[in-house]
């Protein structure tokens, strides 16, 4: 979104290192794990098993405007309490300092609007107004059953949990396999904040989700139509110089030792997206 609005030099971003670490390295007894920066050159981390070897690459970008060593030490410069989810995205604000936002969609809204008066790519709306209850409908699916599904059924403790996640997952894929025989984008020839979302279980479903999550009844591949419809995403200037392999399958194959014990990261990185997609007419 800050690309697809031209918000760059209105609103700076870092990037994390994908592997997560312990944010509290000199306190033995402190057990977090979750996300730390790192500079380009850096010495590589491992898992925190002591697996791996996963590089600071040039990807990496150091939070000049806070100096924090970690996700968690933004969230504590904020007032966070002990206990918190220090996840990301957060937005934050650099005169009030603190986190103004950390749920992911609604920074999407705020990006979309709040700040038009100061880029040239005001009239970008991923948020139309003639499609806001059909959009909410869809991301009732797309969200719950594929967004989160894939998590639900990556995470499960029980059988039940597992197949429950798993036929949900692939009725939705299934549904919208089906809606995009007929559609560019999810409500038809304009590009909305769903098509991101949902363009963003895509990517990684291949390479990652389908092994690590064991979503393994289908590949993204298998699916004619939601192949193209993400090819013709990742085409999208915006959001292709985005989407960064390697930190992908490094975080995921890294940061969870529970189902990766010695970070071994797989070779495929799912379909080629820079092959032509075919839907530009639609």
């Amino acid at each position: 979104m800050l690309y697809l609005k031209g918000l760059t030099k209105v609103v700076s971003h870092s990037i994390v290192h994908p592997t997560w670490q312990s944010t509290r390295p000199d306190d033995d007894e402190d057990e977090h794990r979750g996300w730390v920066y790192q500079s380009p050159g850096d010495e590589p981390l491992t898992s925190s098993t002591g697996h791996g070897s996963f590089p600071c690459d040039d990807a990496l970008k150091q939070d000049e405007v806070t100096g924090c060593a970690s996700i968690r030490d933004v969230y504590e410069l904020a007032g966070a309490a002990p206990g918190t989810t220090y996840s990301t995205p957060i937005l934050w604000d650099s005169k009030e300092k603190t986190i103004v936002n950390n749920e992911s969609s609604e920074i999407l809204q705020i990006f979309n609007s709040a700040f038009d008066d100061l880029t040239t790519n005001a009239s970008v709306d991923l948020f139309p107004a003639e499609h806001k209850l059909e959009l909410q409908d869809l991301n009732d699916i797309i969200y719950t059953d594929v967004n989160n599904g894939v998590y639900r059924a990556g995470f499960a403790r029980k059988q039940q949990a597992y197949d429950a996640a798993v036929s949900g997952l692939f009725a939705a894929l299934d549904q919208m396999e089906a809606r995009l025989a007929t559609k560019r984008f999810l409500t038809g020839p304009r590009f909305t904040w769903l098509d991101l979302r949902f363009f963003h279980t895509l990517v990684r479903f291949d390479p990652v989700y389908t092994c690590y999550f064991k979503t393994n009844e289908k590949r993204i591949a298998d699916y004619p139509n939601l192949l193209a419809y993400m090819r013709d995403i990742y085409s999208i200037e915006s959001v292709g110089r985005t989407i960064n392999m390697e930190h992908i399958k490094t975080h995921y194959f890294s940061s969870h030792p529970q189902l990766n014990m010695f970070a071994i990261v797989p070779h495929h990185n799912g379909p080629d997206l820079t092959q032509p997609s075919g839907r530009a007419a639609m």
